[in-house]
């Protein structure tokens, strides 16, 4: 079986492909064993801070959004959201924290499936969903919810997701890259080309890594001196 990739998700025949696996049996059973699996891995977490916490159920979520598209993607993180909220809850349920749940399942999605993988493209993938969920909706979700200053939750997390980022980029890239040829063999992706860092690539993390570490210090100097 011959599974058609595309060069970006902005195309009628992607979305069509997305939609479809709404239909296929194979793929909400994955989901839903996939989803199982994160609701599992939700109560596997390391708290660094105020609402805040280190995960590892991101591997699950970006495997199988790559898999069964955007489309079954949020509505696999909604749901696991949910079933996280009432089997592992880490405080009151809040529905924006819902909608975030299910981006995060998107974004991967979005980069991810029916694509042609690269270093490159999975670092933009977990690197967007730092960016727009862990910097941007959760702090804001957090201000509504307490009603306190958006900036109490988002200095803290922009120290935490510079210092993370380059380590969990890399270790998305190696999981995803061991689970590819597994994949391959269940039909469930196409041929895919091996997955490597480069020296920029590791030049470009070296930097961003070497930024994380003087934010945290400054971080930590200014609000714990």
């Amino acid at each position: 079986m011959t599974i058609k990739t595309y060069k970006t998700p902005f195309s009628r025949a992607y979305w069509q492909d997305a939609y479809r696996e709404l239909k296929s049996t194979r793929m909400l059973v994955l989901a839903a064993v996939l989803i199982a699996l994160r609701v599992a891995l939700k109560s596997v977490s390391i708290p660094v801070g105020d609402q805040m916490y280190i995960t590892v159920g991101y591997f699950i979520n970006a495997v199988g959004s790559m898999v069964y598209g955007p489309v079954v993607a949020f509505l696999s993180g909604v749901v696991s959201d949910l079933l996280g909220c009432i089997f592992f809850p880490k405080g009151p349920y809040f529905f924006p924290f819902t909608v975030i749940e299910g981006l995060g399942s998107f974004f991967f999605a979005i980069f991810l499936y029916r694509a042609r993988l690269s270093a490159v493209r999975i670092f933009g993938a977990r690197l967007t969903v730092s960016v727009v969920l862990n910097l941007l909706l959760t702090p804001l979700a957090l201000s509504w919810m307490y009603g306190k200053s958006i900036t109490v939750y988002l200095i803290p997390r922009i120290a935490k997701n510079l210092l993370l980022f380059p380590l969990e980029a890399v270790l998305l890239m190696l999981f995803i890259g061991v689970m590819v040829p597994v994949l391959q063999r269940l039909q469930l992706t196409g041929e895919q080309p091996q997955l490597s860092l480069t020296r920029r690539h590791i030049v470009v993390l070296g930097l961003m890594f070497a930024v994380a570490i003087a934010a945290v210090i400054v971080y930590y100097t200014y609000f714990y001196a």
